[in-house]
């Protein structure tokens, strides 16, 4: 799972183009500083394996990856 800070975001899409599993989306609405940032859509595929190539490649640093630990 991945948490994307919106204000952050300048929508340059990287992460976007990056997601092997398209999973980042533009969102509709504009942030404080009127770009449209990207969300986090899985729907309830639960399809994210937590590769973090969406956090290494944005440049703001807005993206967090979190896996899930296994016990």
């Amino acid at each position: 799972m991945i948490e994307i800070d919106r204000e952050v975001c300048k929508g340059c899409l990287y992460c976007v183009e990056t997601c092997p599993k398209q999973m980042i989306v533009i969102d509709e609405k504009l942030n404080a500083k009127g770009y449209y940032p990207v969300r986090f859509d899985d729907g309830d595929r639960n399809e994210c394996t937590g590769c973090s190539m969406c956090a290494v490649i944005c440049p703001e640093a807005a993206i967090e990856v979190y896996r899930e630990s296994k016990k």
